[in-house]
This record gives structure tokens, sequence and C-alpha cells, in this order.
């Protein structure tokens, strides 16, 4: 097995704000595994559940984690031996990653084919950061425009606070409606329960289809407040990493939003879903500052959920990686062997 690891900078298009914090762009890492003649390629993001890549930790705990390991053994056995090693989800998702898009060139079938599931059929969300509301409007009219998206999620959490969110909620709005766009909202944690109710009523009354993660990773336990005086539905996300966060929250949400880089992988991915499904939850696919190489990994999956927002790659100034296309809003792997996406030459 050969195992090649690189960094590459991603620029942003516009600059994305939530409740905590800015960002312009990412050092991400990718992982190229090769064995009998078939190349996997697959990808780690930062986000704010990972610093492996600042502490420069990422390269080293993969490459300990990985020698010696036998290939044959397949991407169930690579996720047990990286979790040994204490491997952070984030860098585990560029080797499983990896695995399973080798496996699908060596069966001769794009991945989404070779895992059993349907062809990609549900339309990705973009998405409004926080800004001032003119520069919302703007930001979200330009991201409609160029893609076309069927979907607009709109951050919300303003430091300023509710009246701040209506405003820049009602400038997206605008956006969305100029392009027959339909609205979900993204608090990333940035309310306390009070003004998730309040803000969640208010919500119901201007076009929004539901709320993800109205309260921050920690605060659970007032979930069920929130979740008991709803008028939208509750998806969550910080809150919600693997499937054994699942059973504890199922009782307080409506939904889960899956991340690759949360759960370490497709590996995990296809347990959470199952688990979510077992408690009666609706399903998202989300992303965070990736390009298409881990997107193209979210789309192989997508089948699976009732809402997709696989939408990073499309707000980067040069994607690193190509293969993928936006077909009528829905984020479509060409039909060859492998998950689609290819890392270009630098």
């Amino acid at each position: 097995m050969e195992l090649h690891i690189e960094t590459r900078s991603l620029t942003k298009r516009h600059p994305l704000t939530i409740s905590r914090g800015t960002s312009t762009g990412s050092e991400n890492l990718f992982v190229t595994i090769s064995h009998e003649g078939a190349t996997g390629v697959g990808e780690c993001a930062p986000g704010v559940l990972s610093d492996y890549l600042l502490a420069g930790k990422a390269e080293t705990a993969i490459r300990s984690a990985m020698e010696g390991f036998e290939i044959e053994r397949g991407p169930f056995a690579a996720m047990e031996a990286m979790r040994e090693e204490g491997v952070e989800e984030a860098a585990a998702a560029a080797v499983d990653i990896a695995l399973w898009d080798r496996l699908a060139q060596l069966a001769g079938l794009p991945l989404y084919r070779h895992l059993g599931l349907p062809t990609p059929s549900v339309p990705t969300s973009v998405t409004a950061g926080i800004d001032p509301p003119e520069t919302v409007r703007k930001k979200a009219d330009e991201f409609l425009s160029r893609t076309g998206a069927r979907y607009l999620k709109v951050k919300l959490g303003y430091p300023g606070g509710l009246e701040e969110d209506k405003a820049g909620y009602l400038a997206a709005r605008q956006a969305a409606i100029r392009h027959s766009a339909r609205l979900r909202v993204d608090a990333n944690g940035g309310w306390s329960p009070e003004q998730a109710i309040q803000m969640g009523a208010w919500l119901a009354e201007h076009d929004c289809e539901y709320i993800e993660q109205p309260l921050a990773r920690g605060e659970e336990e007032s979930l069920p407040a929130v979740f008991a005086a709803r008028r939208l539905p509750i998806f969550l996300d910080e809150s919600v990493r693997t499937s054994q966060d699942v059973p504890a929250l199922a009782d307080r949400c409506d939904g889960v939003n899956l991340k690759l880089m949360k759960t370490g992988g497709i590996t995990e991915a296809l347990r959470l879903v199952a688990t979510a499904r077992a408690f009666g939850l609706s399903t998202m696919i989300g992303c965070m500052g990736e390009s298409s190489v881990a997107i193209a990994a979210g789309v192989a999956i997508s089948g699976l959920f009732d809402h997709v927002d696989l939408d990073s790659h499309l707000n980067l100034m040069t994607d690193p990686a190509s293969g993928l296309s936006l077909v009528e809003g829905i984020v479509t792997p060409p039909e060859r062997p492998g998950h689609g996406a290819k890392l270009n030459a630098e």
C-alpha cells in the first residue's frame, strides 16, 4: 500500500460568518492510497470540532495508525485501527473516503452504486452567512444566481440579538423569493432557549422550513423545552458526531445533520443514518469547508438523506478537485468508478 499525504490551501469566494466566528478558507489535508493498480483519494477539512491540522498532528496520526495496515481488511478495520490510535474524526475521514473510493474503482462502479444506494436526487442548499442585511442580500443573490440552487440556508445567531437575526433573515428572504428558493435556518448554537422559542415562532410565519442547532453543543439538557414549544422541525448538528450520540437526543429533535468530518467518514456515517432512522428521525447531510473530494463522498451516500447541504465546494475561489456537476440543483457525480472527484495537479 502506498500512502501519500499533502496539504492544500482553500480560499472561500465569500467569507462565511456564523455565530462562532468567520472563516475565509482553510488548510485541508488530502490522502491518496494506492494498491494493486487502484488509487483512492480522501480529504480532511478542519472545522470547529477539529484542531488537528492547526496543531500539525493529522499526518503523523494517520501514518502511525496505517503503518503495517493490511489494505485487504477494508474500511471497517481501518476505522477501528484509527480509533485505537486516537485519530481525530476529520483526519480519519480522509483515510476512510480514500479506501471507499479505491474499493469502488476496483469494483468498476460509481461509489453510490457500489454501496447499493440510489442515484443522488435531493437538491442541495447553498448558504448565506451572518453579515449586514445588504451584504446578505447581495451574497445570497450571487450564490443563487450562479448555482441555480433551490434552497437557501440562512445562518443566524447575530451578536446583536434577535432583531439583527430578523433583519438578516429578511434580507436573505428577498433574494430567495427572487430566485424561487426555499429557506432553512442554522443558528449554530447561537441562541438561548428563550430566544430559540421566540425566533422559531417568528420564522414559522416567514417561510422557514426548519431550524438547525438552536442551542450550543453542551446545552442539550435545555432542548426538551425548546422541542416541546417548537413551531418548526429542529435538526441537531454540532450536538451529534457519531451514532452513539443519537439515542440520548432522539426525544428532543426531529432530525440530525450528519457530516463526514464528524463521523470519521462513510463507514460510521452509514451507522449513524441507520441509528437515526431506527429512532424515527429525519436525516440531513452537511459539510465543513470541503473541496469536491469530500463532497463527492457525501454525494455518494446522499440518497439516504431527506435534506442535503453539500455546497462548500461551490463557495471556493478555486476548487483543487474536479468531477462533480450541478444538475437542476443536485450535486451529481460522474458515472465512473469511485466517488468521481479527482484531485487536480497543483
